[in-house]
C-alpha cells in the first residue's frame, strides 16, 4: 500500500501514539525529598524570563494573566527538551498521578453511558456504594439534585461529579428496574483501589497468565500475591502480558524481574549527566526462578515494561513474543514545585544488562515526529513482516547464552507475531465503528441481569450464553440498526463477534476474571505463548495472513483495546 493511501489511516495511530507518550512520562521513580522546589528558574545575572514577564505586566496594551504566561513558558521549556520531560500544572497533578498511585477518592462504581444515561455496571466490593445499597443496573439520574440523565455530558464531566475529596458526601438519585420512584442515597466518598494487574488465572493445569496493565506503586505486591496464588494451583510456567503497558515505576519492574533470576544477575543500570551509573542486581530470593516464562509485548509496551522484558531477555530467561516495543529508554524524576505543580524531568538513561539503550531516536522539541513513529512502523510494513525491521550491526549485542539481541529502538521479540487481520471484513468494521458489539452485549446483560448474576464462574456463564445464541441475536440487533451482513460475511467474522460478545457479557458479570479467559481464544499472540510452553519449540517467525486492512479495525478491535469500555468513579 502506497503512502498516499495511508494518510487517513495514519491519524488513529498518531492519536494512540500521543496517548502513549502522555502515559509514560513517569517511566521510573528515583528517590528524592518531597520538599517542593521554591523556584523553577535559578537566579542569574539577567533574570531574562522574569524581566520579560515583568515588562509585559507593566507595559502590555491589555491586562493579561502573568500566571498564565508563566505556565505557558514552563510548558514550552519542557517541550523543548526530550519527548518525556513534562511540566504538570497544579490543577492536573492529582489526575496525572492517580493511575500510578494505585487509588483514587470516589464512590466505588464502574459505569458506562448508554443513551445519555449513566448505568452502574458493577460496584467495588466493600466500597461506599455497596454500603448504601447501589446495585449493578442502577441508572444514575441526579447528582446533588442536578439531573444528568438524558443530558449530553462527556464522561470526564460525569467522573468529576461523582469523585471528590475523601470523606466528602454526594447525594445520588437512582432509577432501578421495577421501582417507580427514584431511590435517593447519600454516599460518603472513600479511597478506591486501582489495581494494576488486570487478571491472573490458570490457562491449564500448569500454565498461569498474568496481565500487568501498568507499573504502579502496588504492582510488585499484586504480582507476588498473584504468583503465590497460581503456584498453589499448580503453576509451573507463566505468561506475563505486557501489551499496552506504557510503564510506570522502575523499582516495580526491577522487583518483578528479580523474582525470575538467580543471585547476582544485573537487571538494569541507569546513568545520566548528573547521575553516576547505578547498577541493580538480583538478590537470589526469586520465587519464580524455576518457572518457565513467556513475555508478551507490542508497540505500546514501554518504559518499565521494556526494562522487565529486556532484563529477562538479556539474562536468557524465557521467551519474548509479539512485536517490537515502543522504545522508551529515559528515566524521569518528578520534582514538586512550590505551587503544587511538578516537573517530570529526564535525569538518566537506562540500559539493559548487555548494555543496550532501547531509546528510539528523537529530535529535541519535535513532538509530532516522535508521536508519528508508531504510525511510520505500520506504513513501512513492520506490523506485518519481521523482514521489514532493519538493525545496524552496531546495534547488535550478545547475551551470555549467545543469543543476538538489538538496541536502538525498543525490545525486539524472540518470536514475531504480526498484527492479526483474519476475520476483519466490511461487516466487522462497520459494527465495530458503531460500537454495536458492546451495545448489544450490554443489552443482554441488562435484560438478563438476575439470571446472569447467579453464575459464579466463567464456565457456567458461557454454557448459559450458548443456549441463547448471542450471535444470532446480534445479527438481528445490527439489522435493526441498519447494518446488514452480506452473504458470507458472518461466516468470516462471526467467531470474532461471538467471542467479543461473550467476553463483554462475562466482564460485566464476573469482571476481568470472566473477560480474559474468553477473549484469549482469538488472541493469536497468547495462543502462540501457550503452544511454546506446552512444548512446541518452533521459533519460526509468524507471517501475516490477512493482508493490509483498515488501520481503525486493526488497532481498535483487539483484546487490549477492548478494555476501554468502562469508567471508574
Amino acid at each position: 500500500m502506497g503512502y498516499e493511501n495511508t494518510k487517513r489511516q495514519i491519524w488513529l495511530p498518531l492519536l494512540l501514539a500521543l496517548a502513549v507518550v502522555v502515559g509514560i512520562f513517569i517511566g521510573s521513580s528515583l528517590h528524592r525529598s518531597n520538599t517542593p522546589t521554591a523556584l523553577f528558574f535559578p537566579n542569574s545575572g539577567s533574570d531574562k524570563i522574569q524581566s520579560v514577564l515583568k515588562l509585559i505586566q507593566d507595559e502590555y496594551v491589555d491586562t493579561v494573566s502573568v500566571k498564565r504566561l508563566e505556565e505557558k513558558a514552563l510548558e514550552a521549556i519542557a517541550k523543548g527538551l526530550d519527548p518525556h520531560t513534562v511540566y504538570i500544572p497544579a490543577e492536573k497533578l492529582a489526575e496525572v498521578n492517580e493511575p500510578l498511585d494505585g487509588e483514587f477518592s470516589g464512590i466505588g462504581v464502574h459505569f458506562n453511558v448508554t443513551s445519555d444515561t449513566v448505568v452502574v455496571i458493577s460496584t467495588v466490593p466493600g466500597g461506599p456504594s455497596v454500603k448504601v445499597g447501589v446495585m449493578p443496573g442502577d441508572r444514575i439520574v441526579t447528582v446533588n439534585g442536578k439531573i444528568i440523565a438524558g443530558v449530553k455530558m462527556d464522561q470526564d464531566s460525569i467522573v468529576k461529579r461523582l469523585r471528590g475529596p475523601n470523606g466528602s458526601k454526594v447525594k445520588i438519585g437512582l432509577k432501578r428496574s421495577e421501582v417507580k420512584e427514584l431511590i435517593d442515597v447519600t454516599i460518603t466518598r472513600d479511597r478506591i483501589p486501582l489495581y494494576s494487574i488486570d487478571a491472573s488465572y490458570m490457562v491449564n493445569d500448569s500454565i498461569g497468565y498474568i496481565k500487568i496493565a501498568r507499573f504502579a506503586r502496588s504492582t510488585y505486591q499484586e504480582f507476588f500475591e498473584a504468583t503465590n496464588k497460581l503456584h498453589k494451583q499448580g503453576m509451573k510456567s507463566v505468561i506475563l502480558d505486557l501489551r499496552g503497558n506504557t510503564g510506570g515505576f522502575l523499582d516495580q519492574a526491577v522487583q518483578i524481574a528479580n523474582e525470575f533470576l538467580p543471585a547476582g544477575r544485573l537487571i538494569v543500570y541507569t546513568q545520566g549527566n548528573a547521575r553516576p551509573r547505578q547498577n541493580l542486581y538480583s538478590d537470589g530470593k526469586a520465587t519464580c526462578k524455576n518457572d518457565k516464562v513467556v513475555i508478551l509485548i507490542d508497540e505500546f509496551s514501554a518504559s518499565a515494561s521494556e526494562i522487565l522484558a529486556g532484563a529477562l531477555q538479556d539474562n536468557d530467561k524465557g521467551t519474548i513474543i509479539g512485536r517490537r516495543s515502543f522504545g522508551k529508554g529515559l528515566v524521569q524524576e518528578q520534582i514538586p514545585l512550590a505551587d503544587n505543580s511538578a516537573l517530570r524531568l529526564t535525569v538518566a538513561r537506562y540500559y539493559t544488562p548487555t548494555g543496550r539503550s532501547i531509546q528510539k531516536h528523537y529530535t529535541f522539541g519535535s513532538e509530532e515526529e516522535y508521536a508519528m513513529e508508531i504510525s511510520n512502523r505500520y506504513a513501512h510494513g513492520e506490523f506485518e513482516q519481521v523482514d521489514s525491521i532493519k538493525f545496524a550491526d552496531s546495534l547488535k549485542y550478545k547475551t551470555p547464552g549467545g543469543k543476538i539481541v538489538y538496541g536502538g529502538g525498543g525490545i525486539m521479540p524472540d518470536i514475531f507475531i504480526p498484527l492479526d487481520t483474519i476475520g476483519i471484513n466490511r461487516y466487522f468494521r462497520v459494527v465495530s465503528a458503531r460500537n454495536l458489539i458492546y451495545r448489544y452485549a450490554f443489552s443482554v446483560t441488562d435484560s438478563r441481569r438476575n439470571v446472569l448474576a447467579k453464575f459464579k464462574n466463567v464456565v457456567e456463564l458461557e454454557n448459559y450464553l450458548n443456549t441463547i445464541n448471542v450471535l444470532k441475536g446480534f445479527e438481528t440487533y445490527a439489522r435493526n440498526n441498519k447494518v446488514v451482513a452480506k452473504p458470507g460475511e458472518l461466516k468470516v467474522c462471526g467467531k470474532i463477534i461471538e467471542t467479543q460478545l461473550k467476553a463483554y457479557i462475562a466482564r460485566d458479570i464476573l469482571d476481568n476474571d470472566g473477560f480474559y479467559p474468553i477473549i484469549s481464544r482469538i488472541d493469536n499472540t497468547l495462543q502462540k505463548a501457550i503452544s511454546i510452553l506446552k512444548g512446541d519449540t518452533g521459533i519460526s517467525q509468524s507471517k501475516s495472513k490477512g493482508g493490509k486492512k483498515n488501520i481503525f479495525a486493526l488497532l481498535l478491535t483487539k483484546p487490549r483495546a477492548m478494555q476501554l469500555a468502562r469508567n471508574k468513579a
